[in-house]
């Protein structure tokens, strides 16, 4: 099949991994501002931890589902069309949170943010499928992981530091801001990559666009390499609040500095990845970074099992896996949205899915759990486990293509 027919004015390298990374981070920023403010919320709606942590889990909801539409609609309408519709959506999802009055207020209004902020990681991935391929495209969204960490990492200090000095309505003015940002680079920055094909909207072509996708083994293991890992990201923080707030005895302000621990080292293993990538391959720092997030997940699991929680003993496991996470997902992204040139939005839509499924099913079964510190040493480690077993199976699918 043919890719899809591009139009002659594309993007620069810089560009698309200026507005690659902008959009990436619009999900992960949502949830890293938050996860300060969530103790606080309970005792401001007089409400249960599980209900708070909900909220958190319909922002994953509404964020892996809506991608389904999103992928898609990118290909029907166009990227940039489709961005700013779904950033609208988030700004009037975020405006709601604002306004809240009550804990089910809050409980809509995330599930609207998850819905526009679903578009980010589409494009993100998209319009870089679009323009590069191979080496440029693993080189590129190691760039956007780089600044991928950046955003996250401050979103729970900026978070805490509102927290301080106002009280939970900052942190819904801090994602109005990142919005209305957000929407202007797509407006002013963001170059269609895509000639818009309408008929990528009907039923049936969806069915087929998706079938195609999902037939395909190598996509499959990529995508259960990122729902293990990226998923376990989005999973804990569901935990890591209540965690170190309620068992550790971090203040949010700390709790939102400390938390610089597990985008710092995400930062780190990608810088790392940007400098040994050309000498050793990217599939060779794939090998260490997923070692490295089996090896956390076993000390995580060891750790909460036979020691009083402090600071070091959950952050520390959380540490690795960030780092190993960040030598190995530039590389399996782009292994798994190499055969769909011509889809690649729907490719992509379906990647977030899968991945944002597993962090709503892990955070989901931490609430079940019902004691975080318990539900975070079983469940992320036992995805991070996963991941390391899909990328066994990865590995075998590749080799034997080569054969």
């Amino acid at each position: 099949m043919q890719d899809i027919t591009r139009p002659t004015a594309v993007m620069s390298e810089r560009r698309v991994t200026f507005v690659g990374a902008l959009l990436t981070t619009l999900g992960p920023i949502s949830m890293a501002i938050y996860t300060p403010a969530m103790p606080q919320l309970v005792q401001a709606f007089g409400t249960t931890e599980a209900a708070i942590k909900l909220s958190l889990s319909l922002f994953f909801g509404g964020f892996a589902v809506a991608q389904l539409v999103a992928g898609p609609l990118s290909d029907a309408l166009g990227r940039r069309t489709a961005t700013l519709i779904f950033l609208a959506i988030y700004l009037i999802g975020s405006a709601l949170a604002f306004v809240a009055p009550t804990v089910e207020a809050i409980l809509v209004a995330r599930l609207v943010q998850g819905i526009g902020a679903s578009v980010g990681v589409v494009i993100g991935r998209a319009i870089v499928r679009d323009l590069y391929t191979g080496a440029n495209a693993a080189r590129i969204l190691n760039m956007i992981g780089i600044f991928l960490a950046i955003g996250p990492a401050l979103g729970p200090t900026l978070g805490g530091l509102a927290l301080a000095a106002f009280d939970w309505h900052a942190v819904f003015v801090l994602m109005i801001a990142f919005g209305v940002v957000a929407t202007a680079c797509t407006f002013f920055l963001l170059k269609e990559t895509v000639v818009p094909d309408p008929s990528r909207l009907e039923p049936k072509q969806l069915i087929v666009n998706y079938a195609e996708v999902a037939r395909k083994p190598i996509f499959l293991a990529t995508s259960l390499v990122l729902s293990g890992t990226i998923g376990a990201l989005y999973a804990q923080a569901t935990m890591l609040a209540f965690i170190l707030i309620n068992r550790v005895g971090l203040t949010p302000t700390q709790f939102g500095i400390g938390m610089l621990m597990q985008s710092g080292f995400f930062l780190l293993g990608s810088i790392t990845l940007k400098m040994l990538s050309a000498r050793l391959g990217n599939l060779v720092c794939a090998r260490v970074g997923i070692t490295l997030c089996g090896i956390g997940a076993i000390v995580m699991a060891l750790s909460v099992a036979w020691l009083e929680p402090f600071f070091l003993s959950i952050m520390g496991p959380v540490a690795i896996c960030a780092f190993g996470l960040a030598l190995v997902s530039p590389y399996v992204v782009t292994v798994g949205m190499a055969p769909f040139p011509h889809i690649a939005g729907s490719a992509s839509a379906l990647t977030g899915f899968l991945q944002m499924a597993g962090g709503f099913v892990g955070g989901f079964l931490a609430a079940s759990l019902g004691d975080p510190l318990t539900a975070f040493g079983i469940i992320i480690p036992a995805m991070e486990i996963m991941a390391c077993a899909a990328f066994l199976w990865l590995t075998y699918l590749l080799k034997h293509q080569k054969a």
